[in-house]
């Protein structure tokens, strides 16, 4: 019989999940010897020893349909830049962009408990753990996002090798504005379409933090509103993608190279790997000591 002392046994063990725990028990009618050479041959507890390990580099990519009414954008993390480059792990990610724009999941968690359209019969999480076992490293998916178009066009653009991965869902564009507009997403990080888009809590706080500075130059109150009112255009102009320059012409703002083709940018989202993730300073002197003991 297996009880939830005996999993709660093998999981402390093996460092593998939950569910994962619970059915090589029941696979082995609760032998905890058993168990445990289940799951170190299928990589799972291997994969799970390496799972405490600070995965911020990787690869983000993107995926989008023929038709270009439906694409997607992920990040997969690996422990080294190293990782990055092989073959199998960039295969790997691909597949998951794929799997997020044709299956549409709601969150990772979904994600990895759906079937894989790249290895029928395995889950995604399983797919994943067998990539860890066999590649030597922590991996994770960290995130994705996913557009859906009727009467636009999804179009994508990665940088660097997959440094970062640009994602823009468009109306009556054509392809090369569309890849203008990614790339100068790309290269600019506006965070907003327009000014519409930016919360107003965000333009208080910007105005509040603006008032502030004119005060602290000796501007009298009503002298610093008038200030602020001209200040934050600069704000606008460097937080929405509409009011940016454009970065093939700086004499022109984006706003206006879309309006000559009567266009419009619906959503975008902007990717880059490994950002917020905060890396593991490592110490290689101190490594090899380490070692050496």
């Amino acid at each position: 019989m297996v009880t939830a002392a005996l999993v709660k046994e093998l999981r402390e063990k093996t460092g593998a999940g939950m569910m994962d725990c619970k059915k090589v028990l029941t696979e082995t009618d609760g032998d905890l010897e058993k168990a445990t050479e289940l799951l170190r041959e299928r990589g799972i507890a291997k994969a799970a020893k390496k799972s405490g390990r600070i995965a911020a580099e990787g690869l983000v990519e993107a995926y989008i349909s023929e038709d270009k009414k439906v694409g997607s954008a992920v990040e997969v993390n690996s422990e080294t830049d190293f990782v990055a480059k092989n073959d199998e792990f960039k295969k790997f990610v691909a597949n998951v962009a794929k799997q997020v724009a044709l299956k549409n999941p709601a969150t990772v968690e979904d994600l990895l408990a759906q079937e894989s359209i790249a290895e029928a019969g395995k889950t995604v999480q399983e797919v994943l753990i067998e990539k860890i076992a066999t590649i030597g490293e922590n991996l994770s998916i960290r995130r994705f996002v996913r557009f859906e178009t009727t009467d636009g066009m999804i179009e994508k653009y990665i940088h660097g090798e997959g440094k970062i991965a640009v994602l823009v869902n468009t109306k009556n564009a054509s392809t090369e504005l569309a890849k203008d507009v990614c790339m100068q997403i790309a290269a600019s990080r506006p965070e907003y379409v327009d000014r519409n888009s930016v919360p107003q809590d965000r333009v208080a706080k910007e105005m509040e933090i603006l008032k502030a500075q004119a005060m602290n130059e000796g501007k009298p109150a009503e002298i610093a509103e008038k200030m602020v009112q001209g200040r934050i255009g600069k704000f606008y102009g460097e937080i929405c993608l509409v009011e940016q320059p454009f970065v093939k012409n700086p004499d022109e703002k984006v706003s206006k190279l879309l309006e000559a083709q009567g266009a419009t940018v619906v959503e975008f989202a902007r990717l880059e790997k490994g950002e917020g993730i905060e890396k593991k300073e490592e110490n290689f002197a101190e490594e090899v000591m380490n070692q050496l003991k």
